[in-house]
């Protein structure tokens, strides 16, 4: 079996009303910055902030009264189990919701708010699918697969048509990849409505799932990722056969690309998204060579990041850029030493976020002391100008590296 244009269609049909039709505007800073023309599909923008609303309601308003009846279970690191427990709620359908035990916290909390149960088993999503094949059994449950069936598929595809709808002159669509039902679906109807257009899928190099499925080869993965929403060690067998088909390859991110992609988002765009929602623009940023010139088309696929893990990468993207720096300064340990180098630091407009006094866990004499300086600056050169001002002020200064 596979699924077609007309099934994208229909999926389409079913869909009017009961999801948003997300934006997907034109970025002209992200076009400049690239030489791509770039347009952002906001599926952050649903009400459970994922694309996988669309593949999930497709799904469950295909169940006949009886199945409906007895309910529904779904294996989901986050965006999926929300999309379910939330169509399911408002189709009167019960819902068991199976995620891994490390599932970021706000997902799970929003999950259980749209009233599904939630069972917390296994250390990754497929620890998590097996326990979730076994209660579909036991319960005389119906599985809503996060990726492996026609319905889901063609209900991921609608992004597709939405998109080529409002910019029909897009080339090129870049498309995160976990198991492969969001890049499948887009496939299925992009191609179908227009054939010269290139689909790439987009996977992080711990999880690179997909692109050993296709090769044939046995993958290494790693312990985590931050786009966990796509960290799967199985893509699904009908989603692989039409990527097969349809994709022209699968491109690979490390986690400081998607971490700079969060960040420019979030500064760009003035728009949240999650590790997996990051990866397409990621992938543009890391080889923007290949694509230059191209109408770009990037599915910002989901929003559900713990504030906590944003502010971090938040932080460390200022320290890439040069925003934040930590800069070591030997001086005398005499009175007075420590009110020159501030002194100095703020002739050159740096402000100061954190001081450390170190006297004893250091190599210099015991006249001697070490200061480091975490410092908010403009940029990279800003920090060696800071540097060259310590340094001219008469201080031994350098920038402290990240393997420190």
């Amino acid at each position: 079996m596979t699924v077609t244009i007309d099934d994208v269609r229909a999926a389409a049909a079913v869909l009017a009303g009961q999801v948003v039709d997300t934006p997907c505007l034109h970025s002209r800073t992200l076009s400049e910055i690239t030489g791509a023309q770039v347009y952002l599909k906001f599926e952050n923008h649903q009400f459970t902030a994922s694309f996988k609303e669309r593949g999930a309601l497709n799904k469950l308003a295909s169940l006949d009264a009886a199945a409906a009846r007895k309910g529904v279970i779904a294996c989901s690191a986050g965006n999926h189990a929300q999309g379910v427990a939330y169509h399911a709620a408002r189709l009167g359908i019960p819902a068991v919701i199976v995620m891994p035990r490390y599932t970021p916290f706000v997902k799970i909390e929003h999950t259980r708010k749209h009233g599904a149960e939630v069972i917390l088993h296994g250390e990754n999503f497929d620890e998590a699918k097996a326990h979730a094949l076994e209660l579909e059994r036991a319960r005389g449950l119906t599985l809503v697969h996060p990726y492996d069936d026609e319905k889901v598929i063609a209900g991921q595809g609608t992004i597709a048509l939405e998109m080529l709808r409002i910019h029909p002159q897009l080339d090129l669509l870049l498309v995160a990849v976990g198991g492969g039902g969001l890049v499948a679906g887009m496939a299925t109807a992009a191609k179908a409505l227009k054939p010269s257009i290139e689909v790439i899928g987009v996977q992080t190099e711990r999880f690179p799932s997909m692109v050993h499925a296709l090769a044939g080869t046995t993958p290494r993965f790693g312990a985590s990722t931050i786009a966990e929403g796509i960290a799967v060690k199985e893509p699904g067998l009908l989603t692989r056969e039409i990527v097969r088909r349809l994709v022209s390859g699968i491109a690979l991110v490390d986690e400081g690309d998607i971490e700079q992609a969060i960040v420019m988002l979030l500064e760009i765009e003035k728009t949240v998204v999650e590790g997996a929602g990051a990866v397409s623009l990621a992938a543009l940023l890391r080889e923007p060579q290949r694509w230059r010139g191209r109408h770009v088309g990037l599915v910002l696929c989901g929003g559900n990041i713990d504030p906590l893990v944003l502010a971090e990468i938040i932080e460390r993207g200022m320290v890439r850029a040069g925003r934040l720096a930590r800069v070591r300064v030997e001086v005398r340990d005499l009175p007075g030493s420590l009110a020159r180098v501030t002194a100095c630091l703020a002739e050159q407009n740096a402000n100061i976020e954190e001081v450390h006094h170190q006297r004893a866990f250091t190599q210099l004499a015991v006249q001697n002391a070490e200061v480091d300086l975490v410092l908010k600056t403009r940029n990279h050169e800003h920090v060696r100008e800071i540097v060259a001002a310590l340094s001219a002020a008469g201080f031994a200064a350098r920038v402290r590296t990240f393997d420190e």
